[in-house]
């Protein structure tokens, strides 16, 4: 089943997805293009991996990581879908990376490999830009380059885990004003899902709606305001947004 979370009616609604439209909880019917998307789970904590692919580490001019890269990002970023992603004016590379998403499902410690599934609650699509003007190098991805306000996109809807039957098989696409620019599949991450959640929670807990960020494979290029960029997962849907310049905002 296709879960959403969206505003609408003066209200925010958990929706699910009927016949092309969306029915919220008390059973109303609404088009899809009558509301504002907002991020289809509200992130807790949230971890995002470098690297994952490595033919995208060959892309960065990287060797792909022997451990995994973890960064953690700030719930700032979260935008939904058909959103505005802001494009600050002095960047010269600004690119998106379309990743599968993980959301656990329930308190995590110490989870070993062959379980961890069983963590998982279900799956989105995160769009995680990054201002490569900022990369240092693959140890410091993080601030200026990931954590910039409305520069992660992430739905449109939560999938539950039971309707993904192989997550570490899925093709990844993303179009930039209809052009395919970027494709891949799961299972090049260099560190899979499992692996992950039992890397992860022998470190630290992990709770209901911590979100993890698995990566993004080559193809990405340079975007600029005013270009549609259109993130898929087998799967999952499709997550579209639009790059704006400093000149839509105030501040």
């Amino acid at each position: 089943m296709r879960k959403a979370r969206v505003a609408c009616f003066g209200a925010i609604h958990e929706a699910v997805e009927k016949d092309g439209k969306l029915e919220l909880l008390d059973g109303r019917l609404v088009s899809q293009d009558e509301v504002v998307w907002l991020p289809p789970v509200e992130p807790r904590t949230v971890f995002a991996l470098g690297l994952n692919y490595s033919d995208h580490a060959n892309e960065l001019d990287f060797k792909a990581p022997e451990e995994p890269l973890v960064f953690l990002k700030g719930p700032n970023t979260f935008i939904g879908h058909n959103a505005q992603t802001r494009r600050p004016k002095d960047v010269t590379y600004m690119h998106y990376e379309c990743e599968l998403t993980v959301v656990i499902g329930k308190k995590a410690k110490h989870v070993k490999r062959e379980d961890a599934y069983q963590y998982v609650k279900g799956y989105t699509i995160a769009n995680d830009y990054a201002l490569r003007d900022y990369l240092e190098n693959y140890y410091r991805p993080n601030l200026r380059v990931k954590n910039r306000d409305t520069c992660t996109p992430i739905g449109p809807w939560f999938v539950d885990a039971s309707d993904i039957k192989d997550p570490m098989n899925l093709a990844l696409r993303t179009y930039v004003n209809g052009e395919l620019k970027q494709e891949g599949s799961t299972k090049d991450m260099v560190f899979d899902i499992p692996f992950l959640i039992e890397y992860l929670s022998s470190i630290m807990t992990l709770d209901e709606n911590d979100l993890i960020l698995t990566g993004t494979p080559k193809g990405t290029v340079d975007v600029v305001p005013g270009d549609e960029v259109a993130t898929e997962i087998e799967g999952l849907g499709r997550l579209v947004n639009t790059i704006v310049g400093d000149e839509a905002f105030s501040l």
